[in-house]
């Protein structure tokens, strides 16, 4: 078994005391593979933004220009991570959800092994592991 040790122990992560770092079920459970694009990068946005709760009041024009985005890319985002069960929204609240919930259209397939992030990059940016 290989030990690891960090790189850089003097920039070792700490939890905040705000909030949590992205659930590793996000990519364990699959989730992130139902994400586009966007909708990785607003998902990854609101984790940042939100509470201990995982709310926020962000706004559209504010997450368009901090993300780069235009309000169609936006609203496409958004209703991805709401249709799998993501996040949840009533304007002008965010709220980030519980991964505890199998949602029906994320993907779940059994694997042999476990894929390496570079495969599930790959997988996610539409190209074969």
């Amino acid at each position: 078994m290989t030990t690891k040790s960090p790189i850089l122990p003097e920039r070792l992560r700490k939890v905040p005391k705000q909030f949590s770092w992205l659930d590793h079920r996000l990519v364990r459970d699959r989730h992130i593979e139902a994400c586009s694009h966007p909708a990785a990068a607003l998902y990854l946005f609101l984790v940042t933004v939100g509470d201990g709760m995982g709310l926020s009041y962000y706004g559209d024009e504010s997450i368009m220009k901090r993300l780069s985005m235009d309000q169609s890319t936006l609203e496409s985002a958004r209703c991805n991570l709401i249709r799998i069960g993501l996040i949840a929204w009533k304007r002008p609240l965010y709220q980030v959800l519980s991964l505890d919930v199998h949602h029906p259209d994320v993907p779940r397939q059994a694997t042999a092994q476990p894929l390496s992030l570079a495969e599930i990059l790959k997988k996610v940016a539409g190209g074969a592991a």
